[in-house]
């Protein structure tokens, strides 16, 4: 995870593609507040992260997180953000929405806010919205004038991709974890600095509604990129999901 402080001048940083800017329906629009399951969105495409709630559900997120492999941390040494790419590109083949001519940030504010705003002469570079942000659970009326109020957590930190195993990835797939929609979630700033690079074991969302679901996007990213996470992180992965 890292939490970026975003200048207006980077989030003008898309490829402006039309004139428009009217206000329009995100993704999220169809269900105020809600998102989707994690389990039922495992590309991360679609918007927000809901609550799982179901012993059903809880018992296949338990299966889930049961196939994620443990390790020790390795040494940070070496890492720095820009070994994953720079911030944000729209370039990261292999992943949804790459190439599609906005920047990564700005598609996922598309991905999970409503009533979204776009910059005169663009549909990509994001004015304001309304977000449910899941980590605290608040409502946040965002405005790019006061950017850093939404941040894009990686929900598995790219400090720990890196002591994990990605240090000994060749940079493609470090460009493809930092921008894959699954392994992004906007989130309240305040909330997402508190998480710093920690794994499950040492943060968790405020919002304990969204625990179990937390831990099953970190598990589908852990799976993902074939990474493993800390025994301790597992173990507080499962407890989440606990009937």
């Amino acid at each position: 995870m890292v939490a970026v402080a975003v200048s207006a001048a980077v989030l003008a940083g898309c490829t402006d593609k039309t004139t428009a800017d009217a206000k329009k329906p995100g993704p999220a629009a169809a269900k105020v507040g809600q998102g989707v399951s994690p389990l039922k969105n495992p590309d991360g495409t679609k918007p927000g992260i809901a609550p799982i709630t179901s012993k059903a559900e809880k018992e296949e997120a338990r299966q889930l997180i049961g196939k994620v492999r443990t390790a020790n941390r390795g040494p940070k040494t070496g890492y720095a953000r820009d070994k994953f790419g720079y911030a944000w590109m729209d370039t990261a083949d292999g992943v949804p929405m790459a190439r599609n001519g906005c920047d990564t940030r700005n598609d996922i504010l598309a991905r999970d806010g409503r009533e979204l705003r776009y910059r005169a002469g663009s549909t990509c570079v994001v004015e304001s919205m309304t977000l449910d942000e899941p980590y605290t659970g608040k409502t946040i009326e965002w405005r790019k004038q006061k950017a850093t109020a939404v941040q894009i957590d990686h929900v598995m930190p790219l400090s720990y991709d890196w002591q994990m195993g990605a240090a000994h990835w060749k940079e493609d797939k470090r460009k493809q974890i930092a921008n894959d929609p699954l392994n992004l979630l906007p989130s309240d700033g305040p909330a997402n600095a508190s998480k710093s690079d920690s794994g499950p074991a040492t943060w968790l969302p405020p919002n304990k509604q969204i625990r179990c679901s937390y831990a099953v996007r970190f598990a589908q990213v852990s799976l993902k990129y074939s990474l493993p996470v800390t025994s301790a992180d597992k173990q507080t992965m499962l407890e989440q999901c606990a009937n």
